[in-house]
C-alpha cells in the first residue's frame, strides 16, 4: 500500500514523502490517525501544492528546537537516590527518562520523555550525558548527576 506521510514518523519517513507500507499498518494505524493519506493522483497533487507549507513548518520547528537546544545544552540536573549499603555506587531502583523529564520540568523546560534517549536506565551514581532529541536534526546534551541521598 502506498501512502503519503502528513507528519514525520520515526523509522518510516518525513512529511510529504511517499512510502510503501503493509496494508494493515496503513489502514489501521496511519490513515485513522491522520499521519498519512492514500497515494492517489489527486492526493499527490495536493501534497505537492502543500509542500511549501510543510517545508516552512519544518523550518520553523527546527529553528524553535535549535533555540531550545541552545538553552538545554548547558543544562545540568541532579537526581538523588538511595544507595545500597553493600555496594558504594549502586542505587535502589533506577533513573528513567520520566525522572529526567520531571527534573527538566522543574527547571522550566517541558520535554516529552520519549524525546530523551537512554539505551538503558541509569542504575549507579555518577555523571551522565543524556541526549534529548528535540527535532529530527536537532539534539541537545543534558548532564544528569545521580547522587546519593
Amino acid at each position: 500500500m502506498q501512502v503519503i506521510l502528513t507528519k514525520d514518523i520515526a523509522d518510516l519517513g518525513h512529511a510529504g514523502q511517499t512510502v510503501v507500507v503493509r496494508p494493515g499498518f496503513g489502514a489501521n494505524y496511519l490513515l485513522p490517525r491522520g499521519l498519512a493519506v492514500l497515494a492517489t493522483a489527486g492526493n499527490q497533487r495536493q501534497v505537492a501544492h502543500e509542500r511549501r507549507r510543510i517545508e516552512a513548518t519544518v523550518v520553523r520547528e527546527k529553528q524553535r528546537a535549535a533555540d531550545i537546544a541552545k538553552k538545554l545544552s548547558g543544562m545540568s540536573v541532579t537526581l538523588t537516590r538511595l544507595v545500597a549499603t553493600d555496594e558504594k555506587d549502586k542505587i535502589f531502583g533506577s533513573v528513567t527518562t520520566q525522572d529526567i523529564a520531571d527534573a527538566l520540568k522543574n527547571e522550566g523546560f517541558t520535554v516529552d520523555r520519549r524525546n530523551i534517549v537512554l539505551d538503558t536506565a541509569l542504575k549507579s551514581l555518577g555523571v551522565y550525558e543524556v541526549p534529548v532529541k528535540l527535532h529530527r536534526d536537532v539534539t541537545a546534551i543534558v548532564k544528569v548527576w545521580v547522587v546519593a541521598d
